[in-house]
């Protein structure tokens, strides 16, 4: 056995590895951070859920109604349970405005966040485009 081959393998193997962790984002990770809604009427923060880790959260962090009886600031939003296939899924949405619960696909393609929610079939709902911001406006208090 050439053992000088095998260490040279195991130590590519290891560099490998090792700037995996500083190199480009991954795809279950594109969806953290804030994103404002195609109205700019509000900011949503998507993050690991504070009961579940591996599950993805939705809420709102700012809202143009913040001080009037109108204000959502606060409110989960979503929560997706798996990634898988580029998108989260096997989760929910809830749509302030009728106040009511969908089942929930998201995925973000070229920068801009993708919430298809859904009764039944994926096929038969309708999508939110969102676009990155890097702060909040002032407004809502976290």
């Amino acid at each position: 056995m050439n053992c000088s081959k095998f260490f040279g393998i195991a130590l590519a193997l290891c560099a490998q590895a090792a700037s995996a962790g500083n190199g480009p984002v991954q795809g279950q990770d594109l969806a953290k951070g804030l994103w404002l809604t195609a109205d700019k009427a509000a900011v949503i923060e998507f993050a690991p859920c504070a009961d579940q880790a591996s599950a993805l959260c939705g809420k709102i962090v700012w809202d143009k109604e913040a001080g009037t009886p109108n204000d959502d600031c606060g409110l989960q939003i979503a929560k997706l349970k798996e990634y898988s296939d580029e998108a989260w899924r096997n989760g929910w949405v809830h749509d302030p405005r009728s106040k009511k619960n969908y089942k929930a696909v998201l995925r973000v393609k070229n920068d801009v966040l993708h919430l298809r929610a859904f009764v039944g079939a994926e096929l038969l709902g309708e999508t939110e485009e969102m676009s990155k911001v890097t702060s909040l406006p002032p407004g809502c208090k976290k």
